[in-house]
């Protein structure tokens, strides 16, 4: 297989797995791996030409994305959607054992959930944490 195919494959999974973490170093990295699959096609035996150019590419991204961001997340006006579903009811849908995943719909939303109790499918809960792309809840007692 040729470098710059593997380069490519490379960006695709971490742009995939970038979409499941909502966070963007997987984005930072897939454009990196974009970048050294670009030098791949135009190089191909300048390998340590296509590392460096992915790996300063991905550092400069995040060097340089980050005071952008922090400015962003401190503006007037926004709203950080993954913050306010704490607090929020929601309903089981897959059911949630002790140390395994299960599903809940908060809102109109889907999201993986862990509990440190076992819960049935259709049980109400309150959103008391979240990750990534993952919610931690408990039954929700009046």
């Amino acid at each position: 297989m040729v470098s710059w195919m593997i380069w490519f494959i490379a960006a695709g999974i971490l742009l995939v797995a970038e979409m499941l973490t909502l966070t963007f170093y997987l984005l930072w990295l897939c454009i990196g791996a974009a970048a050294a699959g670009l030098v791949s096609l135009a190089a191909p035996d300048a390998v340590l030409m296509q590392v460096l150019t992915g790996s300063l590419v991905a550092l400069g991204l995040t060097l340089f994305s980050k005071p952008m961001v922090s400015r962003f997340r401190a503006s007037r006006g926004f709203k950080d959607i993954g913050t306010d579903i704490v607090g929020k009811q929601g309903i089981v849908i897959q059911p949630i054992e002790q140390g395994r995943y299960g599903q809940v719909k908060v809102g109109g939303d889907t999201w993986s959930a862990t509990s440190a109790q076992n819960l049935a499918a259709d049980e109400k809960v309150r959103v008391i944490g979240r990750g990534n792309a993952i919610i931690e809840v408990e039954r929700w007692e009046v």
